[in-house]
C-alpha cells in the first residue's frame, strides 16, 4: 500500500537537451548563421526507468560514479525539477540537503537566511523562531549572526544551512555528500546528529561516495550506473558489488556483514 511508502519513484526518466542553451544566445546564432552551421539539439538520459520505493523509517543508501545521475535523482525527489517521463510521490514533509547554502540570499544575513530558508521550505515563523537558538548553537556561528552571508567563506554557509536542515527535524531527509562539512569536529558532529535523525525514525536518502558511510548509516542501497538502476540490496551487497566493478575484481567470497 503507498501508504506504507514515504518515497515512491515510478519509470522515473530524465532528458536533457545538451547546447540549448549556447544555441539560444543572440550572438552565437549569428556566428553559427554566419558558418551556416545548423546543428540538431544532442539529446542526453540522466535517468532511464528507474523505479524504488523507501519505506518509513528507512535509511537507503545511494552509490555510483559520477555522472551515474544520483544528484538528477535527488533533485526530482526534491521537486526540484520535473521528470521528462513517470512520477515521483513523497509522503511528509522533505528536506533536501543538496548543494548546502545555494538557496540562500547573498545580501541578507545568516539570522535572516535562517527565517527565509525555513520558510521556503515551508514552515511558519513562530515554528522557526521556538528552533532559532538551537539552529544557531549547532552552527557555531553566534558571531557572524548579523554578518551578510555573502562575507562566509563556503564553509561557514555549508555549516548554517546543515544546522537549518537539521533541526527542523522533517520527515525525509534527503542528503547529498554533507557529512563533510566544516572541520573535523563539525564532521563528527554532524555525523552523531544524521544517526539521532535515523534512530527517531526520519526516512533517509543518503548519496556518498564514502562506501563505508553507506554500509554504517544505511540498511539498503540503490547502484546507479549511467542513468540505469542497476541493483538494489542490502548495503553491504550492493557496495561490494559496486565497489568490485569500479575496481574490475570479483566480488570477494565473504559473508555479507564483512562485505564492506
Amino acid at each position: 500500500m503507498l501508504d506504507s511508502w514515504m518515497i515512491e519513484a515510478d519509470s522515473l526518466s530524465m532528458r536533457f537537451n545538451l547546447g540549448m542553451e549556447k544555441s539560444l544566445s543572440l550572438k552565437q546564432w549569428f556566428v553559427d548563421a554566419a558558418l551556416r552551421k545548423h546543428k540538431a539539439p544532442q539529446e542526453f538520459w540522466a535517468l532511464r526507468d528507474v523505479s524504488f520505493t523507501v519505506g518509513r523509517g528507512e535509511v537507503v543508501g545511494l552509490v555510483g560514479s559520477n555522472g551515474a545521475g544520483k544528484s538528477t535523482l535527488l533533485k526530482l525527489l526534491a521537486g526540484v525539477m520535473k521528470p521528462t517521463r513517470g512520477h515521483v510521490r513523497c509522503s511528509g514533509s522533505i528536506c533536501p540537503m543538496i548543494e548546502l547554502g545555494a538557496g540562500f540570499d547573498p545580501q541578507l544575513t545568516a539570522r535572516e537566511n535562517i527565517l527565509l530558508s525555513g520558510a521556503i521550505m515551508g514552515y511558519s515563523r513562530d515554528f522557526l523562531q521556538s528552533r532559532f537558538d538551537a539552529i544557531v548553537d549547532f552552527s557555531e556561528l553566534h558571531a557572524f549572526l548579523d554578518v551578510p552571508v555573502q562575507n562566509f567563506s563556503s564553509g561557514m554557509s555549508a555549516r548554517l544551512a546543515f544546522s537549518i536542515a537539521v533541526q527542523v527535524e522533517p520527515e525525509i531527509l534527503i542528503v547529498d555528500e554533507i557529512l563533510s562539512v566544516g572541520d573535523t569536529a563539525f564532521q563528527r558532529k554532524s555525523a552523531e546528529k544524521m544517526r539521532a535523525m535515523i534512530g527517531g525514525g526520519t526516512t533517509v536518502l543518503f548519496v556518498s561516495h564514502s562506501l563505508e558511510q553507506i554500509c554504517g548509516m544505511c540498511s539498503r542501497a540503490l547502484w546507479l550506473d549511467h542513468g540505469v538502476l542497476r541493483e538494489e540490496g542490502p548495503s553491504q551487497l550492493v557496495c561490494a558489488h559496486y565497489r568490485s566493478a569500479a575496481l574490475g575484481q570479483p566480488v570477494p567470497d565473504a559473508p555479507e556483514e564483512e562485505l564492506c
